[in-house]
């Protein structure tokens, strides 16, 4: 998966923008899915956030106050650094968190969560817990005629092929799997949903 993202780095906003490999592909609504999850995020409080696996700062950018992105990948965090010049920027794993207990007030993490098989899940909550008093997970919504549950087959523009575990989710699903919270968006494409620390 590190491989995977490394080398996606500098196509990944593709997916995002409609562009490249993705512009063919029937998405109804998507540009303004992808405009009301930004506002979103935009319009929450802001806070002392942490964005798990922030990638290339597509969302990160959005995220209302102080800002400090964790990603494995140098090539990801590259990007992030020209968007976001005056954020903290941290090369290292998720699992375990590299902070100290209530080092944030809120951690975000988009389209990260639903990589995770169950035993990463826990220990990923756990450490989300740690660290944060508020979590928010943004990732891809259920919908028919997609598995909520697969391994799927990545192309990248080199033609090279990537094995991905992928989940979807309903929202109030998410919800329930993150100890309860609220709903910020249930989209076609995405949700989002705040849990505060139980």
């Amino acid at each position: 998966m590190k491989a995977y993202y490394q080398q996606r780095a500098p196509e990944y906003d593709q997916w995002y923008l409609g562009t490249g490999r993705y512009a063919l592909l029937e998405r109804p609504g998507w540009n303004d899915e992808v405009q009301s999850l930004i506002d979103t995020l935009r319009d929450m409080p802001p806070a002392r956030t942490l964005d798990v696996a922030c990638g290339t700062g597509f969302l990160t950018r959005h995220l209302p106050g102080e800002i400090t992105g964790l990603d494995q990948s140098r090539a990801m965090l590259d990007i992030t650094r020209g968007r976001i010049p005056n954020a903290t920027l941290v090369e290292g794993d998720a699992l375990p968190l590299p902070f100290a207990d209530d080092a944030f007030e809120r951690l975000v993490t988009g389209h990260f969560y639903g990589h995770l098989d169950r035993g990463e899940r826990e220990e990923f909550l756990d450490e989300a817990r740690r660290v944060a008093v508020e979590l928010v997970v943004v990732d891809s919504a259920s919908r028919d005629g997609v598995e909520p549950e697969s391994i799927q087959q990545r192309i990248l523009n080199d033609g090279s092929v990537h094995a991905v575990y992928k989940r979807y989710f309903e929202p109030e699903q998410l919800a329930e799997e993150l100890g309860g919270g609220d709903v910020l968006h249930a989209g076609r494409w995405f949700v989002a949903v705040r849990s505060p620390r139980p």
